[in-house]
């Protein structure tokens, strides 16, 4: 929010944050990262805790929980919101569209959206490394190109492992020294029904969960409409969508077209 004003002088131009969703947007734009509130009652950040267990369950029974433990895909769920509508509803909560639009500047998808286990009793977790949301990637852009928005479902701790960052590392190119991150990585506590959002450059990890108890999390990472999405979600959805007025956000304006004649349509509509 505008606080008073501050004592200055040389100062021509300086960043309005007039609201919580500009606070963020500064934040992420200087940092890199940020926690907003999702806005939902905590009857429905209740009620999503137990559709993520549903979730999560009828995905490993969809795909065999052996086979995916083969390839460490059993602790998390891919594409959520083709299993359950409410997921939908979390990857369109309309402040995070907002500060995406903000961030970004341009046409937007929703790229992926994966559900994220963090095992309890400090098991081997495969978020544990330090990466970026687009990796092998080692440039700058002077605007983002792509917004993580992580929901919390449960409260993010230092002992649950919450996610760890290094501050401002997507304004360079390289990723830094192990003695630069030892020294400067922050570990970003928030509770259940809030979204840490990260512009997606920027460095992150998540931390070991010492805890009896899983720690979960829905994570959301939205692109720059050119960006291919991790899965094609209007395949996966089909034609038949139940809100149409999602259809630009879930990438059924934006598919790859197959011949001439389908790229000359899509002009045309």
């Amino acid at each position: 929010m505008t606080s008073a004003a501050m004592p200055s002088y040389g100062v021509l131009e300086q960043t309005r944050s007039d609201d919580a969703i500009a606070s963020t947007a500064e934040e992420i734009t200087g940092l890199g990262y940020s926690v907003i509130d999702s806005g939902y009652s905590p009857q429905e950040v209740a009620e999503l805790k137990s559709i993520f267990d549903d979730t999560h369950r009828k995905y490993l029974d969809l795909h065999g929980e052996p086979s995916l433990r083969e390839i460490d895909e059993h602790n998390g769920v891919r594409l959520p919101l083709a299993l359950h509508a409410r997921f939908l509803d979390v990857a369109a909560n309309d402040r995070i569209l907002r500060l995406v639009e903000m961030l970004v500047r341009n046409k937007f998808v929703l790229n992926q959206q994966n559900g994220v286990i963090n095992p309890p009793n400090a098991a081997k977790y495969n978020q544990g490394a330090w990466h970026r949301d687009l990796p092998y990637q080692h440039f700058v852009s002077s605007r983002p190109l792509a917004i993580n928005a992580l929901y919390c479902v449960d409260d993010f701790t230092t002992q649950n492992g919450a996610t760890f960052v290094v501050p401002a590392s997507h304004l360079h190119e390289s990723c830094p020294s192990v003695e630069f991150i030892e020294r400067h990585a922050v570990q970003i506590s928030a509770p259940a029904g809030s979204f840490i959002v990260l512009d997606c450059m920027l460095y992150h990890r998540g931390g070991v969960n010492r805890t009896p108890s899983a720690r979960r999390g829905v994570n959301h990472v939205y692109t720059c409409a050119f960006i291919r999405q991790q899965i094609d979600i209007p395949s996966v959805l089909g034609g038949d969508l139940a809100r149409p007025e999602l259809s630009d956000l879930l990438g059924y304006r934006y598919r790859l077209p197959r011949s001439i004649p389908e790229f000359l349509a899509m002009r045309r509509r």
